[in-house]
């Protein structure tokens, strides 16, 4: 794993594969890592670039704050280092509010990106799970998991940035005039049983976002793109983002 010192974080990445760089962005509570979830190996002639955002797995966040705006700052920069202008990328919850911080900001640093599971803001249901989150949400194994992938510190940090979010009104507040200046072709990925966020977010989003398409699951939960799910994805998701439309479509269930 390779690091930088950026922004104040030492921001910690990984770099897979070889060809046309490709931005992975995990969600919150998530680490770079997570793509191993989706792909069971580097995609082919894809170099695969996957950080862990500040405060996640191995990156730092001496500020104790978070924001996914701050967050896409991080990246912003990480890929200024790279040397990279433009970008496809894939974004999972988290990961793709913070695609679309980047994708309204600075329209042109995103070529391409599929967003899962991202809302344009946080509905009450999912806040209310924000305001209540604490170590008894997560099952013992899923816990364990947490405090080895972040360590003691940050696991503790992550979860107070959690609760902090429900009562967060800025960061995420993405409108139909801000959407507009996406430029990216994008895929909207949504399950239609997502307990955080209703899939009239998803609608929201494929009205305002110009170059976008929709993707909904039927009976899939929040970032349906792991587990039973993960060919599907990856057989739509991977030629979405080279360019290959209407082909992608033809391999959604």
């Amino acid at each position: 794993m390779r690091h930088i010192e950026i922004n104040g974080v030492d921001l910690h990445y990984d770099i897979v594969g070889d060809g046309e760089p490709v931005l992975w962005v995990h969600g919150f509570f998530g680490a770079g890592s997570d793509w191993r979830y989706v792909f069971p190996e580097p995609p082919a002639n894809l170099r695969l670039i996957a950080p862990d955002l500040r405060g996640h797995g191995a990156s730092t966040n001496p500020s104790d704050e978070f924001s996914f705006r701050q967050a896409a700052a991080d990246l912003e920069s990480l890929l200024d280092h790279l040397g990279i202008a433009s970008v496809k990328a894939i974004g999972v919850s988290g990961g793709g509010i913070v695609l679309l911080h980047m994708a309204t900001a600075r329209p042109a640093r995103l070529e391409s990106m599929v967003i899962v599971s991202a809302p344009p803001y946080f509905p009450l249901q999912a806040r209310a799970v924000q305001r209540q989150v604490s170590e008894s949400t997560f099952g013992e194994a899923e816990l364990g998991m947490m405090r080895m992938r972040h360590g003691e510190e940050r696991w503790q940090q992550l979860l107070r940035h959690c609760r902090g979010l429900a009562d967060s009104y800025d960061d995420v507040s993405f409108t139909p005039p801000s959407l507009s200046r996406v430029s990216a072709r994008t895929l909207i990925v949504f399950g239609d049983d997502d307990p955080l966020y209703p899939v009239a977010l998803a609608l929201e989003l494929r009205a305002a976002i110009p170059a976008s398409h929709l993707w909904i699951l039927p009976g899939a939960g929040h970032a349906p793109i792991f587990g039973p799910h993960a060919p599907a994805f990856v057989a739509t998701a991977l030629p979405f983002l080279q360019g290959a439309w209407p082909e992608a479509a033809r391999a959604m269930p």
